[in-house]
């Protein structure tokens, strides 16, 4: 048995090996999101529960994980006052 307590766990693999997987697209999404909620001072949990949306959905959104339904954006865009089009970073911004 391995006892390298230094050699990550398989969870934290397939976690990091969904980082590296995210599109440049999402993740620039994610952090234009996190940057509105933080410039609000609203924390994620209370973004997420503004737009409808579960809280760790939100927190995978924000990290570049998922790829939000026009729906979710929108509900998204309208909690933190913003049109859709705005929780896209402009060029050069990402």
């Amino acid at each position: 048995m391995d006892t390298d307590s230094t050699r990550p766990k398989p969870r934290a693999e397939a976690t990091a090996a969904k980082r590296r997987q995210a599109r440049p697209l999402k993740v620039a999404l994610g952090l234009r999101v996190r940057a509105l909620r933080q410039g609000r001072g609203i924390s994620q949990e209370a973004l997420a529960d503004e737009a409808l949306i579960h809280r760790s959905y939100m927190g995978d959104i924000e990290r570049g994980m998922r790829n939000p339904s026009l729906e979710n954006l929108y509900a998204i865009a309208t909690a933190l006052g913003v049109t859709v089009g705005e929780l896209f970073p402009r060029e050069g911004q990402h």
